[in-house]
């Protein structure tokens, strides 16, 4: 039940930013075993004077740079999380053509007592 925060510059056309979300899903799907249907996504997006990145760690980023940040149970592995940041690379690369340089990705895990889907209810509690 992954939750995805993605952010990026402002000015993307619509079907690059929903190639984003496909890409994304697809690789969720790969390496996590998402569910089918299990889509929920959300893009911000940010003019220049409000979108600040530097060269950490010696990469070479741009102003294509994607932020994502994903919440997910905390029942993931590492080897599932490392397949995971690959995927996502992988397949940003292909569509809508992100260089891995400008894939920044960030996982968040919450017990899944915290998530509630609807109606008031904790589904997984």
């Amino acid at each position: 039940m992954p939750l995805l925060h993605i952010s990026l510059r402002a000015g993307k056309p619509e079907a690059y930013r929903q190639a984003i979300f496909d890409s994304l899903y697809r690789a969720m799907r790969d390496a996590l075993n998402v569910p089918e249907d299990d889509q929920f996504m959300t893009i911000t997006e940010h003019d220049a004077a409000n979108f600040r990145y530097g060269p950490y760690l010696g990469i070479a980023r741009s102003d294509d740079l994607v932020f994502i940040q994903i919440t997910v149970f905390n029942t993931r592995t590492g080897e599932q999380k490392k397949a995971l940041f690959r995927r996502i690379a992988e397949l940003l690369g292909e569509s809508p053509g992100i260089r891995p340089e400008d894939v920044f990705v960030n996982v968040l895990e919450a017990a899944k007592e915290n998530w509630s889907l609807g109606h008031g209810l904790a589904q997984f509690a």
